[in-house]
């Protein structure tokens, strides 16, 4: 599964009295507030929003007309990124003495793969809850536990079952790659 940073996204907007064809590939959506309609393609979870007032009317210096400022809203934001923490307290109750396996994805804010991953792993947990535990450990806040395992890069993903490490994959792999090594401990 690969993730994409959505960096710009132009809308295109039906004028008044046009007609917005709807396919399967693309959706009218009411906006709010505004007049005119914004077609998003078949992205789940965006709408499109005016901003507030203050800030709604822009004079284009080109055309001279005045243009009313959307914006693309993601309403599904932290959705995927229910993964619980583990720290260096927290680490042996948590990995060491849990009674079923443990995938730990070994992380850090700035890390751009990790936060890449993070959403494959919360899928994951979610897959196989009740049958293995997903945590995260920011090694930027617990480096000794890091140390302890070896991590020289991240993000790594480590596999316990009854408190040893049995797996390890390390960078921001598909979903089938961590599926592979979490159906030999499962």
């Amino acid at each position: 599964m690969a993730a994409v940073v959505l960096e710009s996204l132009s809308v295109p907007r039906a004028r008044p009295g046009a007609v917005v064809a709807s396919t399967s590939r693309a959706v009218a959506t009411s906006v709010p507030g505004c007049l005119t309609h914004g077609l998003i393609s078949e992205f789940k979870g965006l709408r499109v929003a005016c901003r507030s007032s203050r800030v709604s009317f822009v004079v284009q210096l080109t055309s001279g007309r005045v243009s009313r400022r959307r914006a693309v809203v993601c309403e599904a934001q932290n959705t995927a990124l229910d993964v619980p923490d583990v720290t260096k307290e927290t680490w042996k109750s948590l990995i060491l003495e849990s009674d079923k396996p443990v995938m730990v994805e070994f992380w850090a804010p700035w890390c751009g793969p990790c936060r890449m991953i993070l959403p494959v792993i919360a899928k994951l947990s979610k897959t196989y809850e009740g049958k293995m535990k997903c945590f995260k450990l920011n090694t930027d806040q617990s480096p000794e536990i890091a140390t302890q395992y070896g991590i020289r890069s991240i993000p790594t993903i480590i596999i316990f079952k009854n408190g040893e490490k049995k797996d390890a994959v390390i960078g921001a792999v598909p979903e089938s790659a961590l599926i592979t090594s979490i159906e030999k401990f499962v």
